[in-house]
């Protein structure tokens, strides 16, 4: 009986303490609960059948409305609640944007055996975002040190820094540039760039979302981004294998790579 909701933020963090607010069809408000430490909403009294509205708010969220319908189980269920951080779609003020390593990311994850995955990441980085008046004309780069790659196991990220994966005695580097900006929502873009990796070059699309700016304790201005694409091994020359049962690889063709970042707005 009652109301059961999840509230997170866009990139699955839990939003805690969000309000749910449920109002009947003359308006008058039936139920209001706060979200947990989970961001879950329970609340136990029953609800007369019929059609609610649901209205979630949260401190420097955008408010989230919808329609849920209530059966003889007196119950609304609303499911999983997405709230965009309030000024999301207010784009970065055009500059230079530096990104701030300590609190970014760069991660990617292989196929193992065909049923499980290996996660790792890259320890070093730079980047820099450029952010024109007229946003489809920014820019992007990065430059990753290939040989601080890190999956948890000395003897795997070893084998990953010879030859037969990242070669990152004759290859230290792998860089992006970007070369155009697409939008994809009023938030979201996909940029096309060139990355290289063991000195191939490849055009690849990373799929980017802008999760808002804000400031930070020492007095500078942040811009939070998630971007994410798909490589394959292959492309870039990395073609060990091996084969351990019919049709099952050691290790995925592809990979997904996972970035978070932050960027520091340069004076």
């Amino acid at each position: 009986m009652g109301l059961h909701a999840q509230v997170r933020t866009r990139d699955g963090w839990p939003v805690e303490h969000a309000v749910v607010t449920v109002t009947d069809g003359s308006g008058g408000q039936v139920l209001r609960a706060t979200a947990d430490g989970d961001g879950v909403v329970r609340a136990e009294a029953a609800l007369a059948p019929g059609a609610y509205t649901v209205v979630v708010t949260a401190l420097g969220y955008a408010p989230d409305a919808r329609t849920a319908l209530v059966g003889g189980a007196g119950r609304a269920e609303v499911g999983t609640v997405v709230l965009a951080r309030s000024g999301g779609t207010e784009l970065p003020p055009p500059g230079t944007w530096t990104v701030d390593a300590a609190h970014s990311s760069v991660g990617a994850v292989a196929q193992h055996l065909g049923i499980s995955s290996v996660h790792g990441r890259f320890t070093e980085f730079t980047g820099r975002v450029e952010i024109a008046p007229d946003v489809l004309a920014s820019r992007v780069e990065a430059v990753v040190a290939a040989a601080s790659i890190d999956t948890g196991n000395g003897l795997r990220d070893k084998h990953l820094r010879s030859e037969d994966f990242l070669d990152v005695d004759r290859f230290p580097d792998l860089t992006y540039r970007s070369t155009a900006l697409r939008a994809a929502g009023p938030d979201r873009w996909t940029v096309d760039g060139e990355l290289t990796l063991r000195g191939v070059t490849r055009q690849v699309p990373v799929d980017l979302t802008y999760l808002g700016t804000g400031a930070d304790p020492w007095g500078g201005v942040r811009a939070a981004f998630r971007a994410e694409t798909e490589l394959r091994r292959e492309d870039f020359a990395m073609n060990y294998n091996q084969v351990v049962s019919a049709g099952i690889a050691a290790i995925g063709a592809t990979l997904r790579v996972t970035l978070d970042i932050q960027a520091v707005r340069e004076d």
